[in-house]
C-alpha cells in the first residue's frame, strides 16, 4: 500500500504536507478532497478522518494521520533525511517553538480573520466535523493578529537566512504557507518596512519545491 496523502488544491495546511514531502523526495499517491463542495463533511470521508479535514496521510502500513503534526512526526521518523525538526536538543527545541508560534501567531490568526468574515464560511467558523457561528469581532482581532505576526518574523529574519536554526526547516515551511495564505486577507509583506521578510520569501522561491503550484 503506498503513501497516500488527501489533499486539496485550494487550501493551505495541505500545502504544508506536499512541501514537507518534496522536500524529503518520498514518493506518494494523492487523492484530492474538493473543500467547496463538502466533500470533507460527506460520510465516505468521515469514514477515513472523522475530522473531517485535510491533510491526512495514510502510511503505507495503513495508518491514518489527521492532521500536520502527526504527519511530521511520522515522516521524520520514518525518512529522517533531511533532517527538518533539528539534529541536536537544541535546534530541535528551536524548531519546533518557532513552528508553533507560526502556526498560532500566523496561520490561526489569518484563520481566524477568514473564517469569520467570509460569506461561504457562514457557520463554518472552525474546521472540523461540528458547525460553529461566525463572530465578527474575532476576524478584526485576526486582520491585528496577522499584522503583528508580520512584524515579529521580519524582525527574527534580521541577518538570518532561516527562521528557526542555521539551516531550512518545518518553520520556514509553515512561514512560507503562512505568509502566502494571509494574500487571502489582502495582506503582503511590506518592502519597505518589511524588507527581511521580502528578502526571505524571495530566496524561498528559489527552493524547487516552493515552485510547486502554490494552491493556497
Amino acid at each position: 500500500m503506498p503513501i497516500t496523502l488527501y489533499d486539496c488544491a485550494s487550501a493551505p495546511s495541505p500545502r504544508r504536507a506536499r512541501i514537507l514531502l518534496a522536500e524529503k523526495g518520498i514518493t506518494h499517491d494523492t487523492v484530492e478532497i474538493d473543500l467547496r463542495r463538502g466533500e470533507q463533511m460527506g460520510q465516505a470521508y468521515r469514514q477515513l478522518n472523522p475530522q473531517c479535514t485535510v491533510p491526512a496521510l495514510r502510511t503505507d502500513e495503513g495508518l491514518m494521520l489527521s492532521d500536520n503534526a502527526a504527519i511530521t512526526a511520522y515522516l521524520e521518523a520514518r525518512f529522517p533525511q533531511p533532517p527538518l525538526l533539528g539534529i541536536s536538543p537544541e535546534e530541535k527545541a528551536e524548531i519546533a517553538s518557532w513552528n508553533w508560534r507560526i502556526e498560532f501567531e500566523g496561520l490561526l490568526a489569518i484563520a481566524e480573520a477568514l473564517r469569520n468574515c467570509s460569506p461561504a464560511m457562514v457557520n463554518r467558523a472552525l474546521p472540523g466535523p461540528v458547525d460553529y457561528a461566525q463572530i465578527p469581532e474575532l476576524a478584526q482581532r485576526g486582520l491585528a493578529r496577522v499584522q503583528q505576526f508580520f512584524t515579529v518574523l521580519n524582525e527574527r529574519l534580521q541577518g538570518r537566512e532561516f527562521i528557526a536554526t542555521e539551516r531550512f526547516s518545518v518553520a520556514d515551511i509553515s512561514a512560507v504557507v503562512a505568509v502566502d495564505f494571509a494574500r487571502v486577507l489582502r495582506i503582503k509583506p511590506d518592502e519597505l518596512s518589511q524588507p527581511d521578510l521580502c528578502r526571505w520569501r524571495s530566496a524561498m522561491a528559489q527552493r524547487a519545491t516552493m515552485a510547486l503550484p502554490s494552491k493556497a
